[in-house]
């Protein structure tokens, strides 16, 4: 089992910048990586990006791959999603989720098994 839990939400600005974090507990040393998916109001459920776990290899959609940075700090188990740049497209609530193997696309959330509670980003024109 994995517990995720996610922090760093918030309002902010047009063009701000805002950290989220999700922390890992329980089995973690399972854990093949970390994606942070977003639910905008209204729409689906999409990928943002993805870490894996032991290489720190990170990957991105293309809409924030130039504004967003995925990062992780082995001592603390916890995954930050760095977002710069913000535009009023960016609100949405962020889930971030463990996988345990990579058999599916890191962009396919049917891939992960454990789920954050998720944080609601609402950033204002």
């Amino acid at each position: 089992q994995v517990q995720l839990v996610e922090s760093g939400g918030g309002l902010v600005q047009a063009g701000d910048s805002l950290r989220l974090s999700c922390t890992a507990s329980g089995s973690t040393l399972s854990i093949y990586g970390i994606g942070w998916f977003r639910q905008p109001p209204g729409k689906e459920r999409e990928f943002v990006g993805h870490i894996t776990w032991s290489s720190r290899s990170a990957s991105y959609v293309d809409a924030v791959k130039d504004r967003f940075t995925i990062s992780k700090d082995n001592a603390k188990n916890t995954v930050y999603l760095q977002m710069s740049s913000l535009k009023p497209e960016d609100t949405a609530v962020y889930y971030c989720a463990a996988r345990l193997r990579a058999i599916l696309s890191s962009r396919q959330a049917a891939g992960y098994e454990y789920w954050g509670q998720g944080t609601q980003v609402t950033v204002s024109s």
